[in-house]
């Protein structure tokens, strides 16, 4: 059986399941007040589009930045990037938000919301990419870096030629994974009341009393912005398994 059809049986399968549950309760629809409102639904996910895609970049470089500090044989600097890590992971994101618009922001005189969710986004992300990052460095044989040597390469030849193809290869589906976590992350920017896509969904909910047709539509959004990324990180890890072959 082709995959795609096999995919296609389990979606059907799922939708028919979840329209079953949804018959049996007797749920009366009411899909015409919320549809009033679909302007709104529209701006929240073309912002958390906006806000997801620059927290994204920047958790990538920050995550990168701090992996190769945890690797650092200065004391110093590993123990700063590890205090970093520690702290972000150990905390939520939820109270990292309040401190960083309503404290830390507030300090400096930062008023912009925007800025400052990307901000703490990226930094929150940041913290487990370093750690991946950082575990898919250290995967690497030391063998292959003495190889390396061996044959001139010069730290940098080492690193672009040797280390990082295969580390990207190796951290690439756990990245994916934590792309798609920071992009569901963004729903909480609306305690900052930052007006993305789960604050639409939120006052057209209060606006309507229509719970799930509000929230339905939220799902389908996240899902255009998490399913294309999940399979942009299947196309890359084909790629790399051709090139690594």
């Amino acid at each position: 059986m082709p995959r795609w059809l096999a995919h296609l049986i389990v979606v059907v399968l799922f939708a028919a399941a979840i329209a079953v549950a949804f018959w049996r309760v007797g749920y009366a629809w009411n899909w015409a007040g919320v549809w009033d409102y679909r302007q709104k639904f529209v701006q929240g996910w073309l912002t958390t589009v906006g806000l997801s895609v620059a927290a994204l970049v920047a958790s990538i470089a920050i995550g990168g930045i701090a992996a190769f500090m945890l690797r650092s044989r200065q004391p110093l600097v590993e123990a700063a990037a590890r205090i970093y890590v520690e702290l972000v992971r150990g905390t939520p994101l939820l109270v990292q938000l309040l401190i960083g618009f309503y404290v830390v922001a507030s300090a400096v005189g930062l008023e912009n919301r925007y800025v400052v969710g990307v901000a703490v986004l990226a930094l929150f992300s940041g913290a487990y990419m370093a750690e991946i990052i950082r575990g898919g460095l250290d995967a690497i044989p030391k063998t292959q870096l003495d190889s390396a040597r061996a044959i001139g390469l010069t730290p940098g030849q080492t690193l672009r030629l040797v280390v990082l193809p295969q580390a990207v290869r190796i951290v690439l589906p756990a990245v994916a994974g934590q792309l798609v976590s920071l992009i569901k992350d963004s729903s909480l920017l609306s305690v900052i009341a930052i007006s993305e896509f789960t604050l639409a969904a939120q006052e057209v909910n209060s606006f309507t009393y229509s719970t799930l047709e509000s929230y339905l539509p939220l799902a389908a959004g996240y899902l255009t912005l998490t399913l294309p990324l999940a399979a942009a990180s299947r196309w890359l890890e084909r790629r790399f398994r051709y090139e690594a072959a």
